[in-house]
């Protein structure tokens, strides 16, 4: 391997390798998940649910194409639910995979070796489910090509003025950039998987993949080149993309919504979220996979500790937002914080104060921010608590507008629950199929954290 590609840390700071671990020995636990170990029954159950909630969720979609977006909960004044509900709550999801690709790459931060690769699939993966919302939600599906500045003879452009086509233009692209740099990162370990399967399917399939990659000096060159450039395209994203989101709301008028705390207030509630996710997913994989020697409590810790800082984030923009609908002196910034306080919809905005703020201060303690069980818990609390901000941000603002002759009440019908909960299968389904079909964790990524004196074959 290239010697620049090596990375320099501190042994404080390196992830655990356990002594004896060599080269063959790290390329043989993690390639062996793809290609000798069998699918377990678990693994088919995993993704058989997976895939069944999938299908709920198109049979859902193709009802909702046939009948049109009144079997939905939605209603006048609350023309946005559970569409742009979850749609904002899986975006944010997908921050945590760039943030531990990109941005810790540049700070060469070496404990993101071990789980920046299923990260970069979470991130693919929830921007999937989150792209399906905005289109679904538009009524028109099948016109969906208005949004976008094709030579249109009929002189109709996109309203560039409008923040929901900033939305199409960033999601967009960082969906892109996302998904190049993660097939980027794959590259070196296809060719791993090329030259270690024994069957000539395979071989085709991930040859194919690798681009012809030999581990000459020129290719680590070129790859360490276009790694760091697309890692410098992503960081940005990762502010810009929640940003633009954050507009949806704080350009508008309506109490609750206008305000300009919301982009910092957004983008570290997404890596908040992110961050849940992510050890959701690392917790039962490094106990299935037996990796605790690769995901190891210091991974654990660190993105508990991440979760704790954006926490106190989101908790200042809780109280920035309760200050200024006191401190303006605006009876409609000062009823928006009572209604959300004693209105019809108090008990979702305590549950989110209790999930995303109280219990989340668990994490001050170091047992809890070492233990497994107990950051698989926490983090579930976390994902309900972000679920209900954006539930309290986009319904209960719109449910109380300025005229009492417009309030509403937002009921989900069960096609709304059957579309989200078929999100979640989707997601889930995906990661079995890129756990049974792609090396959860970087190869080559791992074997640059050995002492230089275990490396060998």
């Amino acid at each position: 391997m290239n010697d620049r590609y090596k990375t320099t840390v501190d042994a404080e700071q390196a992830p655990v390798i356990e002594p004896g671990y060599t080269f063959g020995t790290i390329t043989e636990k993690i390639s062996s998940i793809v290609l000798t170990r069998p699918a377990s029954n678990g693994w088919f159950v995993g993704f058989g649910v997976g895939f069944m909630l999938t299908m709920m969720m198109l049979y859902a979609i193709g009802y909702l194409f046939l009948k049109g977006i009144g079997i939905w909960g939605d209603t006048i004044p609350i023309g946005w639910g559970f569409a742009i509900v979850n749609f904002v709550w899986w975006i944010g999801i997908g921050h945590a995979g760039t943030l531990i690709s990109a941005i810790l790459l540049l700070l060469r931060q070496s404990w993101r070796n071990s789980i920046n690769r299923f990260a970069e699939a979470m991130t693919l993966f929830a921007v999937a489910c989150a792209g399906i919302f905005p289109a679904i939600h538009v009524g028109r599906p099948w016109l969906a090509y208005w949004l976008f500045p094709y030579p249109s003879t009929m002189g109709v452009w996109p309203q560039f003025r409008s923040p929901l086509m900033w939305d199409v233009f960033a999601v967009s692209t960082y969906a892109t950039i996302s998904a190049l740099f993660w097939f980027m990162g794959l590259i070196p370990d296809f060719a791993t998987l090329r030259d270690r399967s024994d069957k000539p399917v395979l071989r085709i399939v991930y040859g194919m993949l690798s681009m012809g990659w030999r581990g000459s000096a020129r290719h680590w060159h070129r790859y360490e080149t276009a790694y760091l450039l697309l890692a410098g395209l992503a960081t940005p994203l990762v502010l810009s993309v929640h940003t633009v989101v954050s507009f949806d709301f704080a350009i508008g008028i309506v109490p609750g919504w206008h305000t300009t705390i919301f982009p910092p207030y957004f983008v570290a509630g997404a890596i908040y979220s992110g961050f849940a996710m992510v050890l959701m997913l690392a917790i039962p994989i490094r106990k299935i996979y037996r990796l605790e020697d690769f995901i190891t409590e210091r991974h654990l810790q660190n993105s508990a500790k991440v979760m704790l800082a954006t926490g106190l984030i989101v908790a200042y923009g809780y109280g920035i937002e309760a200050f200024m609908g006191w401190y303006s002196g605006d009876r409609y910034d000062a009823f928006t914080l009572w209604n959300r306080l004693h209105g019809p919809y108090a008990i979702p905005y305590w549950s989110l104060l209790t999930c995303n703020i109280f219990i989340p201060q668990l994490l001050w303690i170091k047992k809890l921010r070492t233990s497994p069980l107990a950051l698989f818990l926490l983090s579930g609390v976390i994902l309900i608590g972000m679920w209900l901000e954006r539930f309290i941000i986009v319904v209960v603002s719109l449910s109380r507008d300025f005229l009492t002759s417009s309030w509403g009440m937002y009921y989900p019908t069960r096609w709304d629950w059957m579309i989200f909960i078929g999100t979640i299968g989707m997601f889930l389904a995906a990661m079995f199929l890129f756990l049974r079909l792609l090396p959860a964790i970087s190869i080559f990524e791992m074997r640059t954290l050995l002492p230089e004196a275990e490396v060998k074959e």
